[in-house]
């Protein structure tokens, strides 16, 4: 997978709460926001959960809802196909990409028919071995989530994928609590993805603020993905661990200046500093007057601003050769002055 730039990815998830007009608004504020991909999720409750799972606690506590099932509370967040064409359609009016997260096969198919660039697995489905095999199978590259994962989980989710000669994958850093505390990011996993399975790793942020997420981008994520609701104080299991349309503009913009500050990793002068190069460096001039004939000395020389002659990098190519010409203290020196071989 080619990154060109990093891959800010606006995670609406189901914080359109089943409200079409409400996803829709999501995708303009992400498009709004700068971010180069707006995210759903695609499902089938009954697919996805027994009657016996319960809701997360973070949702439980969100929607002050004890009692409340998984099943339950997914069917009323569901997307139907028609919102699906509707979305996708409504994110390319907007000029930004459409994804969403399938969870099951017939979910992935049906986000095949609606053209997704590519496919995005949340973490919960690292280890749903059939539906790895059955989206690498589609030969579409593969962002794969790793929250709650162990480096040995990971691996083997890698190895369903390429086994299905799919090797155009990218796993994304990953701490499945909303909101995730900094103590327990440990974004140097990314590293150790990276360089343990030689794909691009990126980092899907559910902390609170910009700063973890601008960190990432400063070690290298490929892809930053952070949840987007219109309000928090929105009715909903995620909108409480969302960044509003604004934070999310602040965190693209953020983005954007790390990358471009990272540059290519060459040590050069910038053609900004050029000019200052002559003005702040040092040429060698003579510390007291010099006859002509003398033997240049360290006492004889000072090293001083312009370095628009002789440079101080060259005190010691100077230091033993005699003054051709006689130099006046505090005069800049030249090479037609001095002798070309050291005195002997």
């Amino acid at each position: 997978m080619n990154f060109a730039r990093v891959l800010v990815i606006a995670e609406a998830g189901v914080n359109h709460n089943g409200d079409l007009d409400i996803a829709k608004r999501l995708i303009a504020a992400a498009a709004e926001a700068g971010a180069d991909a707006v995210k759903f999720q695609t499902f089938r409750a009954d697919e996805i959960a027994s009657p016996q799972a319960s809701a997360a606690d973070y949702q439980i506590r969100n929607l002050r809802s004890p009692h409340l099932s998984q099943r339950d509370l997914l069917r009323s967040l569901e997307l139907d196909r028609s919102d699906h064409f509707a979305l996708a359609n409504c994110a390319k009016e907007n000029r930004i990409l459409f994804l969403s997260s399938p969870f099951d096969a017939k979910s992935a198919d049906l986000l095949e028919e609606v053209g997704v660039p590519l496919f995005k697995l949340g973490s919960g489905e690292l280890t749903n071995i059939p539906l790895l095999r059955h989206v690498a199978r589609k030969r579409k590259p593969v962002i794969l989530s790793t929250g709650m994962a162990t480096l040995e989980e990971v691996g083997c989710a890698v190895r369903v994928l390429q086994a299905e000669c799919n090797d155009d994958i990218a796993l994304m850093h990953c701490v499945t609590q909303y909101p995730a505390p900094a103590a327990e990011i440990n974004l140097r996993a990314m590293q150790a993805m990276a360089t343990a399975f030689h794909v691009p790793v990126g980092y899907s942020d559910h902390s609170e603020g910009n700063e973890i997420a601008f960190a990432a981008t400063a070690l290298g994520a490929c892809c930053i993905e952070k949840h987007l609701t219109l309000s928090r104080a929105m009715e909903g299991p995620d909108h409480l661990a969302s960044a509003e349309p604004c934070e999310l503009k602040a965190m693209v913009s953020g983005i954007r200046c790390i990358e471009s500050a990272l540059g290519d990793g060459v040590k050069r002068p910038t053609p900004g500093e050029m000019p200052n190069r002559l003005l702040v460096r040092r040429s060698v001039f003579a510390a007291a007057e010099i006859p002509a004939g003398s033997v240049l000395t360290a006492a004889l020389l000072a090293c001083q601003r312009p370095g628009t002659g002789i440079p101080s990098e060259q005190y010691d190519d100077l230091v033993g050769r005699r003054a051709t010409c006689r130099f006046g203290a505090g005069e800049m020196l030249h090479w037609d002055g001095v002798s070309h071989e050291l005195d002997g």
